[in-house]
């Protein structure tokens, strides 16, 4: 079997695999042979996974966001990172408060290693694009204006609304 057909099963796979453990099994299955590309499909579906929020929500959406940065900070790192200040704001003051107040700030070194991972549409900037109707009040507003900029200037499309 030729490399191209075992990425295309191994593909397969982690569409259908629904337990984290297995996904990151296989992805660190995928790493040690250095398929890449299975390996990152098998992390970001992991990322689907995890958060216990209803998928397609604004809060599911805000968890898969933490768990793709926590993940590549750990890959990163090579040790276990939780994201503990994000956490606990998120306790503290809500997913949307949280996810306005980092976009309004300068960007953030988690976004910054999201653009270089070519995940973006994981950062929070494009989770709050994608749930602008959480955003309609004035004080919010301007967090979706400030996540377009930035997003636009690393040359992501912004949905249109």
């Amino acid at each position: 079997m030729s490399v191209e057909e075992d990425t295309k099963k191994a593909l397969e796979l982690v569409a259908r695999i629904d337990e984290p453990k297995a996904l990151l099994r296989l992805a660190a299955n995928a790493k040690q042979k250095g398929n890449i590309e299975v390996e990152r499909a098998a992390r970001l579906r992991l990322y689907t996974l995890l958060p216990s929020q209803e998928p397609g929500t604004f809060e599911h959406d805000v968890w898969q966001s933490i768990f793709a940065l926590e993940g590549a900070l750990s890959d990163e790192r090579g040790k276990s990172i939780r994201l503990a200040r994000t956490r606990q704001k998120i306790v503290r003051d809500g997913e949307l408060k949280c996810v306005a107040d980092l976009i309004l700030g300068k960007p953030s070194k988690g976004f910054q290693l999201l653009a270089e991972r070519e995940m973006l549409n994981l950062s929070f900037e494009a989770v709050a694009l994608r749930h602008r109707d959480k955003f309609s009040d004035p004080a919010l507003m301007a967090a979706t204006e400030r996540a377009t900029e930035r997003l636009e200037s690393f040359g992501y499309k912004t949905p249109v609304q």
